[in-house]
């Protein structure tokens, strides 16, 4: 079992890629797949090796993703957008024997600096200069046989939030992510076919990308239009030039396409699916889309650590507005009161998952891992809900801290960590409050250091240069003092009001 073979068994002149508007075809795949592992096996990747992949979504990415995993190492996708002192801890804490960097991540790796580059090789596409690194031309070999692998082998490293702490990397196996994507194919009428064409603009350092769009649409031998960079007007042009079939998507993509007065009221009259995820999707938003483009937004649930698919109103069978919908086929699913039992009927309760789709904890944490998987296997996802009559799913909390902004997870922790590097910074507590855009965005409340003058632009751009943007905050409040409880801890509550 090898998540890789998902591309064998395609006819070798069907579409699998295009980007820029070249195609790459399944044969053309397999066959540059096969040289690049040949290229992992020549530097020494063994399995079991854990390999970086710093890129947007184009072909160099799915190839080293493929061959990575054919070759029986570890594919660990990061944001190519992240500052070089966030992507050198990632690649340290995962002991990476190898990169791969695209043009996007360049600057970051760069800034890394001579010698301080956590891993033995950095690999660039060809015409992308670095210092250092060598150019996938120069390291391709002869072709490589795919890795056989058992389903508890690991696969994937994804760096999340988690569900409680700072963020760790969730471990995934080829078992988990090959039994969502069956999980999500188990539906009668909705089923990805190979007539299918999909929007590839999730990125794929996110588990959403990666696993619901990349890996799905090569399993059903779909293809994937690969958009490196969100933009609403060019990204309904792509949709309209290639006739894309699926729109999988966060709620601010439905939000900006739904505010845009200027668009083609038809330009989704190819699409036959579209979904939202990775964040809660409004029900005016869904009204709204809907009202203009004549086509649903089928909403689900999920998280890193189950692969990440655990609710769906595409396989429910309806969008109901505001519902997550309901289980997939081969997850179960609780809803646990905070005194360990399962809730009535209509009632609060966490969010409890099981099944062969959940991770196997996180990377060199068993502290982390024993606090979200119970001795019999469920997943405690830190989220409330409640359920109807009809078994959907609606989410109606957080019992974590955890900030979600454009669909990506933040927890303040690591936020408040950044900041609290500044000399200046005596106190801080962050807080995710709503924003009409990106659903959530990061406010930071800070208590100074006596006598230190501080800006707000100051803090923002000094977190930035330690995280990724979108982690950052974009409100600054000074305060005299943070609000706490009785045993001394922080009461974010109190500021979000």
């Amino acid at each position: 079992m090898n998540l890789a073979t998902i591309v064998d068994g395609k006819p070798d002149d069907a579409l699998a890629l295009v980007s820029r508007g070249r195609q790459t075809t399944y044969g053309e795949l397999r066959e540059t797949t096969a040289r690049f592992r040949g290229g992992l096996v020549g530097l020494g990747v063994e399995p079991g090796d854990r390999v970086g992949i710093v890129a947007a979504n184009n072909p160099f990415f799915v190839q080293a993703y493929l061959a990575t995993l054919g070759v029986g190492g570890v594919a660990v996708p990061l944001n190519p957008a992240s500052p070089s002192a966030e992507l050198r801890a990632e690649l340290t804490a995962i002991s990476a024997k190898v990169a791969f960097v695209g043009a996007t991540g360049r600057d970051a790796m760069a800034g890394i600096g001579q010698g301080g580059v956590p891993v033995e090789q950095v690999i660039v596409p060809e015409g992308v200069d670095l210092a250092g690194a060598k150019s996938i031309d120069k390291v391709i070999g002869d072709e490589a046989p795919v890795v056989d692998r058992s389903g508890d082998d690991l696969a994937v490293l994804i760096f999340t939030a988690g569900t409680s702490g700072s963020p760790k990397a969730a471990m995934l196996t080829h078992g988990n992510l090959l039994a969502n994507l069956e999980q999500m194919q188990l539906h009668p009428d909705r089923a990805l076919t190979a007539a299918d064409k999909s929007l590839g603009v999730l990125p794929m350092f996110h588990i959403f990308g990666l696993n619901v769009l990349l890996d799905l649409s090569l399993y059903a031998g779909a293809s994937v239009v690969l958009v490196e960079r969100f933009d609403p007007a060019s990204s309904l042009d792509t949709i309209k030039d290639h006739r894309v079939t699926i729109v999988a998507g966060a709620p601010p993509m439905f939000q900006a396409w739904a505010n845009m007065p200027e668009a083609d009221p038809g330009a989704f009259r190819s699409v036959r699916l579209a979904v939202s995820g990775a964040a809660p999707l409004s029900p005016e938003t869904g009204a709204a889309f809907e009202a203009r483009y004549r086509i649903p937004i089928y909403q689900g649930y999920g998280l890193t650590e189950a692969a990440p698919t655990v609710t769906s109103s595409v396989t429910a069978g309806s969008a109901k507005p505001g519902s997550i919908g309901c289980p997939i086929p081969g997850v179960e699913v609780r809803l646990v009161d905070s005194d360990g039992e399962d809730a009535l009927q209509g009632d609060e309760g966490e969010i409890w998952v099981r099944g062969p789709n959940v991770f196997k904890g996180y990377w060199n944490d068993e502290e982390a891992t024993a606090s979200v998987l119970t001795a019999d296997g469920w997943l405690r996802t830190g989220d409330v809900a409640v359920v109807d009559d009809d078994g959907y799913l609606y989410i109606v909390d957080r019992a974590k801290d955890l900030v979600i902004v454009s669909g990506f997870n933040v927890y303040p922790a690591e936020v408040e960590e950044a900041l609290l590097e500044h000399p200046g910074v005596a106190e801080v507590a962050v807080v995710g409050m709503p924003h009409p855009h990106s659903g959530e965005t990061v406010k930071a409340f800070i208590v100074p250091v006596a006598g230190y003058h501080l800006e707000e632009d100051e803090l923002v751009e000094f977190c930035a240069g330690r995280l990724a943007r979108y982690k950052c905050p974009t409100k600054v409040q000074f305060v005299d003092q943070l609000p706490h409880g009785m045993g001394g801890k922080l009461l974010r509550r109190a500021l979000r009001t």
